[in-house]
């Protein structure tokens, strides 16, 4: 299996644009950046039965996380994928994850089966697992342009759009359909750095008035549409 980043510390910023600052952004951007690429990113969010995480995760606490299935395209069984943690703690972004096959981390999230690999990540993945009892929840995907910085490569930038979301067909292998949560002439743009944004990025920003915001692909996917479909009576259901 090749190798991959399998530990991730940094702050990540996240900012909406309409297509024209995108384009205006994109444009001041293109000799201060080098590409890494075009993806369709795909994710199965794992939670408990009554969306405890990330309900604690909109109340916007100093500590909060959430776990998840990702690949990059959509997967064949034997394809890799990453089994993720991602924790948030006093405005810093922890993630970790574990490569795997699809068919080992199906096995490994829905029947408890240990993967072959045994590492120190998969220990703390294990301790969510066995706390929160999570099951996948809903399925979302979104297409990503990534960048990154020519003179500093810490600096990453990434681009979203067509973000969508399905709460049934919960398996990355069956494609990358979905309702909209974020359509057409929207953009979500991250900036996840270790420190802090350069100068000249931050008034660029200010100057093409994008400014930074609280977004949650989860979090909005459950406020707008998961929470009316499981809310019953003041009691949470699946």
């Amino acid at each position: 299996m090749a190798q991959y980043q399998s530990v991730f510390k940094r702050y990540e910023k996240k900012y909406l644009m309409n297509e024209q600052q995108y384009q205006a952004l994109k444009g001041f951007l293109q000799d201060r950046v080098v590409s890494n690429g075009s993806h369709t990113i795909c994710n199965i969010y794992l939670d408990t039965p009554d969306y405890r995480l990330i309900r604690a995760s909109i109340e916007k606490p100093v500590y909060k996380e959430k776990i998840r299935l990702r690949s990059y395209g959509v997967p064949g069984k034997e394809d890799t994928v990453f089994v993720e943690l991602k924790k948030k703690y006093n405005g810093i972004v922890y993630k970790r994850r574990v490569p795997m096959t699809l068919r080992e981390a199906e096995l490994y999230l829905l029947q408890g089966k240990q993967p072959l690999t045994n590492c120190q990540i998969l220990k703390e993945i294990n301790w969510v697992l066995g706390f929160y009892k999570p099951i996948p929840k809903v399925y979302i995907a979104y297409e990503r342009i990534a960048i990154c910085g020519k003179e500093n490569k810490d600096l990453r930038i990434t681009f979203d759009t067509n973000i969508r979301w399905r709460e049934s067909v919960l398996d990355l292998s069956k494609g990358a359909w979905g309702n909209t949560l974020l359509g057409e002439g929207h953009h979500l743009m991250e900036i996840k750095i270790p420190g802090a944004i350069p100068l000249w990025l931050s008034q660029r920003l200010t100057k093409l008035e994008i400014f930074p915001t609280s977004y949650s692909k989860y979090g909005n996917c459950y406020k707008n549409n998961l929470i009316h479909s499981t809310y019953r009576g003041g009691t949470y259901s699946a």
